[in-house]
């Protein structure tokens, strides 16, 4: 009896059963173990390709290496190489860069809308790691990644004869959302609904990915240029009037130039030359070209003529686009003349530069280079992007905004006029900022529309439709609409043609 009454709670209890430790996913390549930050857990530093290094240096990216054990998830990967930004993030020589980030929320349940993250820059600078997405997470209830991919000469170079001249940095992309496919659900993410967003040159991928086709079912555009020519000296003194892509064949001729400075006449040679030793034409390749097996033909050509994917389509512009642009140029050299902005004019616009400047005339009391952001927010981000929407209308359910706080917290030292709503400003009301990156706080106000951003963004990423219950309607563009939802401490609709003035810059020609 001794006995039968030490062994009946063992009877009674039966034998242990393992517990699921919710730090733990299971990848293909093997376990990750992330962090648990209270109401979301983070795994960070998941290689979703191989390192490019040596031979694979200007190549599509290769599957990444199995692992035994569990990978700690802890730590962010390396920020791809890079000069230190203007904004104050570090520089980085590192290739073996090819790390996503996962942030979910908590608690399990069913599978979560999926939303993947392409980092801004230029095509130059920044990093996913830049961004921590756990507001967004947590308040959406979705799981976002955040990816790095190469960048400039190592992302964008081109060489004659070079399998994916031009688009290794975009085929980055494609793998990791290959890597969605795959892996996702060990995260709490649907493979099945995944949306793609980004802002300004992850916004000019997302362009790309419309025009090539990929494994995602919705995408987010923000402030990017895609579809038409962008002025002369807008994004730097001295830039000609050029257009958001350039052929591969265009830039192979620039790679064998750069080869030949370094007396390379192979690839090879190039392959083995450091990281340090390129830097200085680094940014020689900064942006997207056409032209490879990944990218065949030119996205603008592709969206002009209504042949990119057909996915529901959520897209728009912050109200001052390019005071951002013109602080950073002023910051460098020094605030434009009212001479120059004449000049600039003239090489930009030609012979409409005078009815131009009539529409846009200097005044007292406003510094010129406030006046020629105007000008080139309009023409080069304002007007295109409503007219891009209104084709992405006719195909697909498009929601077009304006981010409108002209408030909203600088990232820029002061400069001679107020930066208002500037390029890149809305992306800080979805994230928070780290790796090296200045987060500045927001007020209550911005934290109210930050919260209605995430609402409207997280509701589009679950269903393709961006209205949630207790938000102000915002109802759908039309092919020829122009009214939009204007995204400020009030959210209003606001006639964004009017606004610009897009019926006149549609008699310009650039």
């Amino acid at each position: 009896m001794k006995i039968l009454a030490l062994l009946l709670p063992l009877l009674l209890t039966g034998p242990a059963i393992p517990t699921v430790d919710p730090l733990i996913a299971h990848t293909q390549q093997g376990a990750v173990r992330g962090v648990d930050r209270g109401d979301h857990r983070e795994f960070n530093g998941i290689p979703y390709a191989a390192p490019p290094l040596g031979e694979l240096r200007w190549r599509s990216p290769a599957p990444a290496a199995s692992w035994t054990g569990v990978r700690d998830a802890a730590g962010l990967g390396p920020r791809c190489a890079q000069a230190k930004s203007d904004t104050g993030t570090p520089p980085s020589a590192a290739e073996d860069c090819l790390f996503l980030n996962v942030t979910t929320p908590a608690d399990g349940g069913a599978l979560r809308p999926v939303m993947v993250w392409l980092h801004g820059g230029g095509f130059v600078e920044g990093s996913g790691g830049e961004y921590d997405p756990h507001r967004l997470s947590v308040r959406g209830d979705v799981v976002v990644l955040t990816v790095n991919y190469r960048l400039g000469i190592f992302g964008n170079f081109a060489y004659p004869g070079l399998e994916g001249s031009g688009a290794f940095g975009l085929e980055d992309q494609q793998a990791a959302l290959r890597w969605v496919q795959r892996n996702i659900t060990a995260f709490g993410g649907d493979p099945g609904n995944v949306t793609l967003f980004g802002q300004s040159a992850g916004g000019q991928s997302i362009c790309a990915h419309l025009a090539a086709g990929g494994p995602f079912h919705r995408a987010i555009i923000q402030s990017s240029l895609c579809t038409t020519p962008i002025p002369a000296n807008a994004l730097a003194p001295g830039l000609p009037t050029v257009s958001p892509w350039e052929s591969a064949g265009s830039v192979a001729t620039r790679g064998q130039a750069v080869a030949a400075t370094f007396k390379c006449t192979t690839i090879d040679c190039l392959r083995d030359k450091s990281v340090p030793e390129l830097m200085p034409v680094f940014g020689h390749f900064a942006g997207l070209s056409y032209g490879s097996r990944t990218l065949p033909e030119n996205p603008a050509t592709v969206l002009a003529a209504g042949r990119m994917a057909v996915v529901p389509m959520l897209s728009g512009t912050t109200r001052d686009e390019m005071t951002y642009i013109q602080g950073l140029i002023d910051l460098a050299n020094q605030p434009l003349t009212s001479q120059q902005y004449n000049d600039y004019l003239a090489k930009a616009f030609g012979p409409d530069a005078r009815r131009v400047a009539a529409r846009y005339p200097l005044r007292p009391g406003i510094a010129p280079s406030r006046t020629w952001a105007a000008v080139t927010t309009d023409s080069a981000f304002a007007c295109p992007t409503l007219a891009r929407n209104q084709r992405f209308a006719r195909r697909s359910p498009t929601y077009a905004y304006e981010f409108a706080d002209r408030t909203a917290p600088p990232t820029l030292p002061p400069v001679t006029y107020p930066y208002g709503a500037y390029h890149s400003a809305d992306a800080l009301y979805l994230f928070d900022l780290r790796d090296g990156a200045t987060s500045p706080a927001l007020t209550a106000a911005q934290h109210h529309l930050a919260n209605a951003m995430i609402d409207y963004w997280s509701a589009f990423a679950r269903t393709g439709d961006p209205n949630t219950p207790g938000l102000p309607h915002w109802p759908r563009l039309g092919p020829t609409g122009s009214g939009v939802q204007s995204l400020a401490h009030t959210i209003r609709r606001t006639d964004l043609s009017r606004a610009h003035q897009c019926r006149f810059w549609s008699t310009v020609e650039l």
